[in-house]
């Protein structure tokens, strides 16, 4: 069957986070209660695996370190079935919120753990909650420093907690030897609009993002990059009733259809891993 886009092949991406890693939710759960809360991680990451198997879609997952050496039969799985294992840091903590020194600490630890566990070298990085900004202009440069190939940490969106709205939409340097490869936006009305993931993809309709993938697909003739979260698929997760409407209507919006919609994504269109998708490309245009 014939799948939207054409020959490009679209870039899927897993931040493989647990729920109480999430950055909204942090006041509940604080870092020294990580090792005692029941993690959904594994069951999760396992059900995605097998969707991706069924639609024969290969995929990146940004995975944290602090996750991998709780699970590393988990990660050298992923790595096994070919997929790329990349980096989301080590102890989810927003760039924007750590010294640079503090931050090359992490990112680096990271690197080394994935790549002891998976046997392979770890070229990208993605920031927990897209936290390189206009805030954190060196952060470029240490995640550079720490030996990455690219970043894919900017969304160029206007969102009140992350997003640089005037950044390029499509991958552009950041140093000598690092790309910046930004989640996917279509641009209309003078704006760019999300259409990579994450809880838009949850709140909105389907088509609406099916619609915005196929436009960059065939108007800007480029790979869009959709980016999700393990427990996304989790409709069976604790619910913290305590945090404010605003976070508990964003994080716990439509789990319920997140597996049926993604089956449906896999299905419509074609998906491989970021290194894969972008970085022969960019090698040879340099």
């Amino acid at each position: 069957m014939s799948r939207e886009g054409g020959s490009i092949v679209n870039a899927l991406t897993i931040d493989v986070e647990d729920y109480f890693q999430v950055s909204a939710l942090a006041p509940h759960f604080p870092k020294e209660s990580w090792n005692s809360t029941p993690c959904r991680v594994e069951r999760n990451v396992h059900r995605i695996l097998e969707l991706m198997h069924k639609h024969e879609a290969k995929g990146t997952f940004f995975t944290l370190g602090w996750i991998a050496e709780r699970y590393p039969k988990l990660v050298r799985l992923i790595a096994m079935e070919g997929h790329e294992i990349a980096s989301h840091g080590y102890g989810h903590q927003r760039a924007s919120e750590q010294t640079p020194e503090a931050f090359l600490a992490d990112i680096q630890l990271a690197k080394a753990v994935l790549e002891d566990i998976a046997d392979c070298e770890v070229k990208g990085y993605r920031a927990p909650s897209f936290s390189v900004g206009l805030s954190n202009p060196w952060a470029h440069g240490v995640i550079e420093a720490a030996g990455y190939t690219y970043s894919s940490s900017v969304y160029p969106v206007k969102h009140d907690h992350y997003g640089v709205p005037d950044a390029p939409r499509f991958p552009y340097p950041v140093g000598k030897a690092l790309v910046e490869i930004p989640i996917t936006t279509v641009r209309r009305l003078g704006r760019n609009w999300p259409v990579g993931g994450g809880g838009y993809f949850r709140l909105l309709p389907y088509p609406v993002s099916a619609w915005g993938i196929r436009k960059v697909n065939q108007e800007d003739r480029r790979p869009a990059i959709f980016y999700f979260h393990p427990w996304e698929i989790d409709p069976e997760q604790p619910v913290v009733k305590e945090a404010s409407a605003k976070t508990r209507f964003r994080h716990y919006v439509n789990l319920e259809r997140t597996e049926d919609r993604l089956a449906r994504l896999l299905q419509d269109f074609s998906w491989g891993r970021m290194d894969e998708v972008f970085l022969p490309a960019l090698q040879t245009s340099v």
